[in-house]
């Protein structure tokens, strides 16, 4: 075992941590929530990290961002991301995708994934990933914040849930995120990420975990489908 995870262990096993390295995890979008989860799985040892974005950095970023800096303003997200990944974990296989996630290419774009990562902040995006993912048969960690809040679940193929919190409404008008909102949010998901590579029992199947930061309160909710 490489003495960069010698402190994964023993809250993940040997066999575990070796698990990991031989995954294929996708995540679609770089920016706040993308950013994190890239970073996250880079030091978790996810073996292979797909990263889907067709986004350039721009200054309303820097807020919230991991990967942006005044420095990246107007760079490319998927290209910075694998030149973070590329600092942080040289041992993983990162390839970077600069385009949008579309009904053209979803399909040739998240097959052959063991997981897909919701880090997108568009309804029909949102909506176009999990079509394809049931259809893939792929499960899929979803992941959303406004302001102080934050949804995470994890929607597994032929499970409704995706509908159900995205229905067919409109694009959300309150675009607001704090510095740390994105970073809860994506650390949930990672948290269930790891632990579903792994084959461990995933506590977010079939529920759905809301996140108050301004009062400090989560509440699990069950939904029955």
């Amino acid at each position: 075992m490489r003495a960069r995870y010698e402190r994964n262990l023993h809250a993940l096993t040997k066999n575990e941590q070796e698990m990991l390295s031989g995954k294929r995890v996708c995540i679609v979008g770089c920016g706040g929530l993308g950013g994190y989860l890239l970073e996250y799985l880079l030091r978790a040892g996810i073996g292979h990290i797909t990263v889907i974005d067709g986004d350039c950095f721009e200054e309303s970023n820097l807020n919230r961002q991991l990967l942006s800096d005044e420095n990246h303003i107007g760079s490319s997200k998927t290209q910075t991301a694998k030149e973070r990944a590329k600092a942080v974990n040289s041992e993983v296989t990162v390839t970077a995708v600069d385009s949008f996630l579309t009904e053209d290419n979803s399909e040739e774009l998240l097959k052959g994934h063991d997981l897909v990562l919701d880090a997108v902040d568009s309804l029909a995006v949102r909506r176009l990933m999990g079509t394809q993912c049931a259809k893939l048969r792929i499960p899929l960690i979803y992941g959303a914040i406004s302001g102080w809040y934050a949804q995470i679940s994890l929607i597994m193929p032929g499970d409704p849930l995706l509908d159900l919190l995205c229905g067919h409404g409109t694009e959300p008008s309150d675009k607001s995120a704090l510095s740390f909102t994105p970073a809860v949010c994506a650390s949930f998901q990672a948290a269930e990420a790891v632990k579903y590579l792994c084959g461990r029992e995933c506590s977010l199947n079939g529920g759905i975990l809301y996140v108050d930061l301004l009062h400090m309160e989560t509440e699990l909710v069950r939904i029955r489908l």
